[in-house]
């Protein structure tokens, strides 16, 4: 999964770009944009359970799957990608 996560983490970027600004400011409508997309092509890619936090500024601890990590920024705007285990519910 290591270099195909890679891969399609790079192709997502180039459509994602687009979308952020060259300032630093927050924009909820286009950091919204950019989370909406990254979660629709890694949940359709990869499976289920990606979580995504994009802002200018932010902190985190979380638990993620064994190469399920990846953290990155596009002029100023910091992107967070993780995935979690899916475990069934027991009745």
């Amino acid at each position: 999964m290591g270099l195909n996560l890679l891969s399609q983490t790079r192709i997502t970027l180039s459509q994602v770009k687009p979308f952020v600004p060259d300032y630093l400011g927050f924009d909820q409508e286009i950091h919204d944009r950019i989370k909406t997309h990254l979660l629709m092509e890694f949940d359709s890619s990869y499976g289920p359970a990606w979580h995504c936090i994009v802002g200018t500024s932010f902190g985190s601890y979380v638990t993620h799957s064994l190469g399920g990590f990846i953290y990155f920024s596009i002029s100023k705007v910091y992107v967070l990608l993780f995935r979690t285990a899916v475990e069934p519910l027991e009745k």
